[in-house]
């Protein structure tokens, strides 16, 4: 039996990861911008809400299967975009496709994936979608955008969030934007983790796998990740947005919705759908969780247009309370990183082996057989909730 037969929730993988990567590793897997309030609010969030369960219902046969961005998927959890995954473990993106495949999900790629769209592609059997930003080289952005057509991926996701980066402390301390402080605090921080270190030292180096042609230094993570902030855009408008998605062509979804406002703009722009997050955190501490205004956008935005969401997710019932209130699908981040970093593509498949099986034991317990059937009739808020 293997080690990862005995995890039986993320706050147990996490602890698992916690244990095998640096201390680098670790805040920048867990860490959030300033006071973390955010981060702690996207939890709290799912705690506002109680189940209202229906009883002697059959509920022998339980249907998690949806259709998200016209793509059939098994269940309506995402492998949301995260950067750098090889940094927690060596296979990186490639083991989390792989797994988030094998679970008959859809797999998001990050533009600051340590593995090319290419290289995914060629490891994928499932839907796949590519987060872009709207950086200051319009010819790269364009360039992922025909690589990612050429690939045959299903989406763009398209970062709104980002007009600056959020200030993240742990990061800041460990050294990250200092390339020769975050070189010694990582070989310090490595040495009481000889697993980790192995794969690091004997594996090839980290690279901005999508930008190596544009990028110095053969697009080393570690030495150019100055260069690729400086990307950042804060003058990006609507009308870029619009830009990108007349000449992607296809589904298009916005990312980092925070705002009902924005949520209608989006509808007005023609986008397929919207996530909203808060960048798990990492970008405004004080910007609202997406569970506490998924229902007033979905009022306002009716049910034309996909709501996906993300931020905090960690159990079963929190997908099922993110459905239930009109959410199409949800994203998860750091979830399916702790089972990366604990145990490679297996953490991976052990993290939605979790969240699959509480999923339909919550369906069972509530009432519910099937996805379809789910709606706001089995939550409700907390009496002692604001």
């Amino acid at each position: 039996m293997s080690k990862l037969d005995t995890v039986f929730s993320i706050k147990e993988m996490r602890e698992l990861a916690k244990a095998k990567l640096p201390s680098v590793m670790f805040d920048f897997l867990e860490g959030s911008a300033e006071d973390e309030l955010t981060f702690t609010w996207n939890k709290q969030a799912f705690s506002k809400y109680e189940f209202v369960p229906r009883v002697l219902k059959d509920v022998y046969k339980i249907d998690l299967s949806t259709v998200v961005q016209g793509v059939q998927l098994k269940l309506p959890v995402i492998s949301a975009p995260t950067g750098m995954s090889r940094m927690f473990h060596h296979e990186g993106e490639k083991a989390v496709v792989r797994a988030t495949h094998k679970a008959g999900s859809a797999y998001a790629l990050s533009t600051v994936s340590t593995c090319s769209i290419e290289e995914v592609a060629e490891e994928s059997n499932g839907p796949l979608f590519f987060q872009i930003y709207a950086w200051n080289d319009k010819k790269m952005v364009s360039d992922f955008i025909d690589r990612c057509k050429h690939q045959n991926y299903q989406g763009l996701m398209l970062a709104v969030d980002l007009p600056a980066l959020g200030k993240r402390e742990r990061d800041l301390r460990n050294g990250h934007g200092r390339p020769a402080v975050l070189r010694m605090n990582t070989a310090l921080s490595a040495l009481s983790k000889p697993g980790w270190l192995f794969h690091f030292l004997s594996k090839p180096k980290w690279k901005m796998a999508n930008m190596v042609d544009h990028l110095p230094h053969g697009g080393d993570a570690l030495k150019v990740i100055d260069t690729v902030n400086a990307q950042f855009r804060s003058d990006v408008s609507w009308e870029d947005a619009k830009e990108m998605m007349e000449q992607w062509g296809g589904k298009f979804i916005l990312k980092g919705i925070q705002s009902v406002d924005d949520a209608i703009l989006a509808k007005e722009l023609g986008a397929s759908g919207i996530i909203l997050s808060n960048h798990g955190g990492r970008q405004l501490d004080g910007s609202p969780a997406a569970l506490d205004i998924l229902t007033e956008v979905k009022m306002a935005v009716g049910s034309e247009m996909e709501i996906l969401i993300d931020g905090g997710i960690t159990r079963g019932s929190d997908v099922i309370k993110a459905i239930a209130l009109g959410a199409s699908a949800v994203l998860i981040g750091r979830s399916y990183l702790y089972g990366l970093a604990a145990g490679g593509e297996e953490g991976v498949s052990r993290v939605y082996e979790i969240i699959e099986d509480e999923m339909k034991r919550v369906m069972q317990l509530i009432g519910c057989k099937s996805l379809s059937d789910l709606g706001p009739e089995y939550v409700k808020k907390r009496c002692n909730s604001i």
